[in-house]
């Protein structure tokens, strides 16, 4: 191999494998700088992906990937595999418009075997997998990377249970980098780790055991109880050996001459068995400004690379999750019967405000929304008022719960779903498309969605005042529209819209933020001599009746906006508006939501604009309506 910057030679993972083990220490370190520079460029998750880099290059050089399947949890830790498996020069494009994702997507690349912007999906998935491969002859492995807080969500359990028993080439990597769930990695523990994964000590293993097997049995249970004990004592592996995985470490995950026999060693073992490496990683490594920071630089905006400082946009409205978590926090020193719940999102959900003024009444239950859920019920039940805030995109995981531990018991908890509607760069994965269909079906329940902060802040004070029945308020990401704020949120009239422009032709009936564009495109239509009435329907359930009634018998066009998809609010008004004979005598009703069809990562504006939900979106479904 010629001298000089190794990353350059490389174009795939088969161009390194032949590396020497300096060798691979310097293309660690010079992928680190190129997602570095490349995350300060566009912006994305950046501690994750430099906590991984030296476990990407020894993976890929250790095991024939794509044939072997390497499978990212979450993907947001995976640009040092996409610069290391033929993305590198499209690393300037990561979450931008027609770019590459931020997260492993199957139709990037071969090398993405299974897409993940949700977490702790790997192990099902590579479980999956391995035992496909294996029902068709092939002599794979699949490899799924975890962090420890996908870890603790009930479905790597669930997986971690089903793949003990098969015997399959399933290799579970458990990236430890914040739970200290290890002892501290030194070399005693290096050392049994490689004597634990090698061929002497696995033919050892099965001599023992035969061995032990001719004895009485209190005598191979005590031999097998000596190796739980050690291999407890030192790496905590217990609780994994007894699932049925055969358990290797803790080793350090910046160590290549720690990492490479074990992963060598794991590969070659002479029968198929599930095998979980446990390794030690630091979120954020190699750049000081990640490793100092609290969150480890977790996701950034664009930044300086020489002093970490990140270009965020400044606005003079307030971030609506801010306005959330201040409004909860003061209404919680008016009221001790308000706590909170979120799944390890306590800054993303705002909840961070509430738990500063409120550490006692903040639960953060980890990567587990079925079990936010359905412990937010419990706490109803006891007669507190607990505010379960989630992303609408992972509340999808806990509907179950929703429904049969919350709404079917009629419990009180307060749902708050920030990230509803299109989130910008993240993409489809995360976008907040689904909560007004989702949760529109389900019985006796409150669904609010604020057109501006100051309606945020009245809609928590509604949630508040809400102890009969489950209730959810839903808002997007980003800021408000810097509107007065009110100096304590008021309780609104449950189901009640409101009327802000009078006219005559033309209705239109906005749910939540899409308002601010309704009422530009009324300006653009009154320049067009088109009359329009706006209302805010504040209410996705219950509708306002007599609003709508209203609107449908004196205009000639009615247009609902939402910013979800098919099924949601426009659903709810058009089943009323049958059901009661309202479009029976000519009366135009459109229904403007988010299209068919995933939307990729983009900016939220052109998002937006693409699916028809702007001022401009909006005017051209009036014209062609009355056209």
């Amino acid at each position: 191999m010629t001298s000089g910057r190794l990353l350059d030679q490389i174009k795939f993972p088969s161009d390194f494998r032949d590396f020497t083990p300096d060798q691979l220490r310097q293309l660690a370190g010079e992928v680190r700088q190129e997602m570095i520079g490349a995350v300060a460029a566009t912006g994305g998750h950046l501690g994750a992906g430099l906590g991984v880099v030296e476990l990407t290059v020894a993976l890929h050089h250790v095991f024939n990937t794509p044939d072997d399947r390497l499978i990212w949890d979450v993907g947001h830790q995976s640009y040092p595999h996409k610069i290391l498996t033929g993305r590198r020069e499209q690393m300037h494009t990561l979450r931008q418009g027609g770019g590459i994702s931020g997260f492993t997507k199957r139709d990037e690349s071969i090398y993405d075997p299974f897409g993940a912007g949700h977490s702790s999906t790997s192990i099902s998935a590579a479980l999956g997998m391995a035992v496909g491969s294996q029902l068709q002859g092939c002599e794979r492995y699949a490899i799924a990377v975890i962090g420890d807080g996908s870890m603790s969500a009930g479905q790597a359990f669930e997986a971690l249970n089903n793949a003990g028993p098969q015997k399959t080439r399933l290799i579970v990597i458990l990236n430890d980098n914040d739970m200290s769930i290890a002892k501290p990695v030194g070399g005693l523990s290096a050392y049994l780790s490689k004597l634990w994964s090698s061929k002497s000590y696995q033919h050892f293993r099965h001599f023992a055991k035969d061995v032990a097997e001719i004895f009485p049995r209190p005598i191979e249970l005590a031999a097998k109880k000596v190796e739980e004990y050690a291999k407890g004592l030192v790496a905590g592996g217990t609780l994994f050996e007894e699932l049925g995985l055969y358990y290797v470490g803790p080793i350090d995950g910046h160590n290549f001459d720690h990492l490479l026999p074990v992963l060598r060693n794991v590969r070659d073992f002479e029968e198929p068995a599930p095998v979980l490496v446990h390794v030690v990683t630091q979120k954020g490594r190699g750049y000081a400004p990640a490793e100092e920071a609290h969150d480890k630089y977790h996701g950034v905006s664009k930044f300086n690379v020489e002093t970490g400082v990140q270009s965020k946009p400044k606005s003079n409205a307030p971030s609506l999750t801010g306005v959330f978590g201040q409004a909860l926090a003061d209404e919680a020193k008016r009221d001790e019967t308000i706590c909170a719940i979120t799944a390890a999102m306590p800054s993303g959900t705002g909840l961070d405000i509430f738990g500063r003024a409120h550490p006692d009444r903040l639960f953060d239950v980890g990567i587990a929304e079925q079990h936010a859920v359905t412990f937010a019920a419990g706490l109803a039940c006891e007669g507190l008022k607990p505010f379960c805030a989630i992303y609408s995109t992972f509340l999808q995981r806990g509907y179950d719960q929703v429904m049969h531990d919350v709404v079917l018991q009629h419990l009180p908890v307060r749902f708050v779903l920030d990230r509803a509607g299109l989130v910008g760069a993240d993409g489809a994965t995360h976008h907040g498309s689904y909560d007004l269909s989702y949760l529109g079906c389900l019985p006796g329940v409150v669904i609010m969605a604020p057109a501006d902060e100051a309606e945020l802040a009245h809609m928590v004070a509604t949630q508040v005042a809400i102890d009969d029945r489950p209730s959810f308020l839903r808002y997007p990401r980003g800021d408000g529209s810097g509107v007065e704020m009110p100096a304590r949120g008021v309780a609104l009239p449950i189901g009640k819209g409101r009327v802000l422009r009078q006219g005559e032709r033309v209705a239109i009936l906005s749910l939540g933020t899409r308002l601010g564009d309704a009422l530009k495109a009324a300006d653009q239509l009154a320049a067009q001599g088109i009359s329009a009435t706006v209302a805010d329907a504040r209410f996705a359930k219950p509708i306002d009746e007599e609003l709508i009634a209203d609107l449908a018998r004196n205009h000639e066009l009615l247009i609902t906006v939402e910013e979800n998809a098919v099924g949601g609010f426009a659903a709810q008004v058009m089943h009323f508006l049958v059901n009661q004979g309202l479009l029976d005598k000519g009366l135009k009703l459109r229904a403007l939501c988010l299209p068919d069809h995933f939307i990729e990562h983009d900016s939220q504006t052109q998002q937006l604009a693409d699916a028809g939900l702007d001022a401009a979106g909006i005017v051209a479904a009036v014209t062609q309506a009355l056209s």
